[in-house]
């Protein structure tokens, strides 16, 4: 069925319909009681990708050296909020970038951002004796901050966040019924 048939035709004095506008009419008025997760909905799924990524990543290199089926993994309540804000920031960053440069283009800004930003959040966390990495061990490491051995990572780290976790979660939407609710409750 094409579109002509589907969605009706105008002819000369007439006016045809598609069978199901009924149908397609209640669909649109269903998706007008969604809208899309706001700014701190998003900020806090990727929160927790991150958390989430960096765990198994710890406890991947810990099986790697220690041959331990354990997986103990693990990590620090400021990745959370590291990880939150520089996803949200990849993810204004998709936004203007995708119409033009390439995907692999993208994925070289996003790594170059991602050190910018764990050298900075690092400086001010070790400035209060916080921060939780060290790099200091690593041949090709930058004031203990940052590490060149992670870039392949951070580049593929970065392509993953664009191409499932930030479409994705740009794609979920909240019910305006339940989000009225949450909003009389707080």
């Amino acid at each position: 069925m094409g579109f002509k048939e589907k969605h009706g035709v105008m002819g000369p004095g007439k006016l045809v319909r598609s069978p199901n506008v009924e149908e397609d009419c209640s669909k649109m008025e269903r998706l007008a009681d969604f809208q899309p997760l706001g700014m701190f909905f998003r900020w806090y799924l990727y929160g927790l990708h991150g958390y989430f990524c960096e765990v198994t990543f710890t406890a991947a290199s810990d099986f790697k050296l220690n041959r331990t089926w354990k997986l103990m993994g693990h990590s620090s309540i400021w990745a959370f909020f590291i990880y939150a804000t520089s996803i949200l920031l990849i993810e204004r960053m998709y936004l203007r970038l995708r119409l033009h440069y390439t995907k692999f283009k993208r994925a070289v800004i996003y790594t170059l951002w991602i050190y910018l930003w764990e050298f900075s959040t690092g400086f001010i966390l070790r400035y209060f004796s916080a921060c939780p990495w060290d790099y200091s061990s690593f041949n090709y490491n930058f004031m203990g901050l940052v590490t060149m051995e992670y870039a392949i990572y951070w580049f593929l780290g970065s392509i993953i966040a664009e191409q499932v976790v930030i479409k994705t979660t740009m794609k979920l939407r909240l019910d305006n019924k339940l989000n009225n609710i949450l909003s009389r409750n707080l």
